[in-house]
């Protein structure tokens, strides 16, 4: 199939552009950009490289992709985005290639969804099907595992880790590690809420599952225990539920505090 190209839109002749790729009205594609099939780019955006892009993406109109990262200390070295398949991103939306002392490449997973104006910054790790509501913002350096629902307004400290399937409220400020499973609610910075259940039963997890992970979730932040001790009560958990076993090996791998 072919490659639709608005008259208006800029081209550079070093991008590869896939089947059925379409962009749109004063859009600009620069030197060292993929765009995989299907991929729809809307009017005005521009996508900056080296930038690879999977298959199946919508970025809608005014989206800013593959720019310089934000960092005083980005020199020019040559860095990476790299955007997986059936994304959507809409307008406004700011995402950064990596730093060379950050491990050089930006990254994002599949089947995501990037509201307006969201920022994902330098060396930012997006795993999977996650949803970034209105205005949320990565800082430097950030991972968020899958099924990760941002609020609105959401601020993510650097080099803070997000595990999979949390929930962080809207205009919540987070400065630490989010464990997985949990809720994050907006109290000056962002404090934990409990376990994103609702979420959980709508991804097939029975109640087992999120009896476990209720259990973790007391162990670790009700009950009044201190980090070595709660530690020691999950590995105890962690023998007969995968999900509280992945809960404690994220607690135990991370360089910046817990949000506790």
């Amino acid at each position: 199939m072919a490659v639709h190209i608005h008259a208006s839109a800029v081209v550079d002749p070093g991008a590869k552009l896939g089947e059925d790729v379409r962009i749109g009205a004063f859009s600009l594609i620069g030197p060292e950009v993929e765009i995989g099939d299907g991929t729809i780019v809307g009017p005005h955006c521009s996508i900056h490289g080296p930038t690879r892009i999977g298959q199946g993406n919508h970025i809608h109109g005014h989206a800013a992709i593959g720019g310089e990262a934000q960092d005083k200390k980005f020199a020019g070295e040559r860095t990476e985005l790299v955007i997986g398949d059936r994304n959507t991103i809409r307008e406004f939306v700011t995402i950064n290639r990596g730093t060379g002392d950050g491990g050089g490449v930006t990254r994002i997973g599949d089947d995501n969804w990037f509201l307006a104006y969201t920022h994902v910054a330098h060396d930012c790790v997006v795993g999977n099907r996650c949803v970034f509501s209105n205005n949320a913002t990565l800082a430097g350096h950030v991972t968020v595992g899958d099924h990760v629902i941002l609020s609105g307004f959401v601020g993510i400290h650097q080099f803070c880790r997000i595990g999979a399937h949390a929930f962080i409220g809207m205009g919540a400020f987070v400065n630490g590690d989010v464990p997985p499973f949990v809720m994050v609610a907006q109290d000056g910075y962002g404090r934990p809420r409990g376990v994103n259940i609702e979420g959980l039963r709508r991804r097939g997890f029975d109640s087992a599952r999120t009896s476990a992970i209720k259990r973790a979730y007391r162990a670790l932040y009700v009950s009044g225990d201190s980090l070595a001790d709660a530690r020691a009560r999950l590995a105890e958990m962690a023998q007969d539920s995968d999900d509280v076993h992945e809960f404690l090996a994220f607690i135990e791998s991370g360089d910046r505090p817990l949000l506790r």
